[in-house]
C-alpha cells in the first residue's frame, strides 16, 4: 500500500514577501515540532506577480531570524492550477479570502479558502479587520513583530486544524474536507 499523500497547506497574502513567508515559516516549524514533518507540506505565493523571484522582505527575514525561524523563500504568485493539489489555502485577509474565493474553479475549492486568524480563539471577528492580519510592508519593526505575533496565535489551531484533518484520512467513512474554525472564514 502506498503512503499518504501529505497534507498541503499555502498561505496566501498579496505579494509574497511579507505576510506569507512569515507563516509558512512559523507553521513548518510548528508542524515539524509536532511530528507531522512530511506528513504535511507549507508553501506560500502572493496575489500578484509584483515580486516573483524575489526572497522575503528584510524586515519579515530579520524578524523570523530574531525569534528563531528558519526562512528560505523565494516569491510566486498563485496559480488556479494549484488547488487541485492543496487541501487548504490561507489568506492572510478578507481581500486575499474573496480574492482566492473567487479564483476557485469549483466551489470544492472556494471551501478551501480560509482566514488564517479564524484559527486564532482570541482573534475578535467583530473588530475592524478582525480576522485580518495588517499588512506591515509600510511599516517598521513594530508592525512586523505584531504580524508574526498574529501569525503565532493563529498557528495553534490551524494545527489542530490540520491534525484532525490527518486523523480523518485515515478513518475509511471520514471526509477529508478542511476543518472550518469559524463562520464566515
Amino acid at each position: 500500500m502506498r503512503a499518504p499523500s501529505p497534507y498541503r497547506v499555502c498561505f496566501v497574502c498579496t505579494g509574497n514577501i511579507c505576510r506569507s513567508p512569515m507563516a509558512e515559516s512559523v507553521f513548518r516549524a510548528h508542524a515539524e515540532e509536532a511530528g507531522l514533518d512530511g506528513l504535511v507540506e507549507v508553501d506560500s505565493a502572493g496575489t500578484g506577480p509584483w515580486h516573483e523571484g524575489e526572497g522575503a522582505d528584510r524586515r519579515a527575514a530579520a524578524v523570523l531570524a530574531d525569534h528563531g525561524y528558519e526562512q528560505r523563500h523565494i516569491a510566486r504568485q498563485f496559480q488556479v492550477e494549484w488547488f487541485s493539489a492543496l487541501d487548504l489555502v490561507i489568506a492572510l485577509d478578507s481581500g486575499h479570502l474573496h480574492e482566492l474565493r473567487a479564483l476557485a474553479p469549483t466551489p470544492e475549492d472556494a471551501a478551501k479558502v480560509r482566514l488564517l486568524r479564524s484559527y486564532d480563539p482570541d482573534a475578535d471577528p467583530d473588530t475592524l479587520g478582525g480576522l485580518d492580519v495588517p499588512d506591515p510592508y509600510f511599516g517598521g519593526t513594530e508592525e512586523f513583530e505584531a504580524c508574526l505575533e498574529m501569525i503565532e496565535a493563529a498557528s495553534e489551531g490551524l494545527l489542530d486544524a490540520v491534525g484532525a484533518a490527518l486523523d480523518a484520512r485515515k478513518t475509511p467513512a471520514a471526509p477529508a474536507a478542511p476543518a472550518a474554525p469559524r463562520e464566515n472564514a
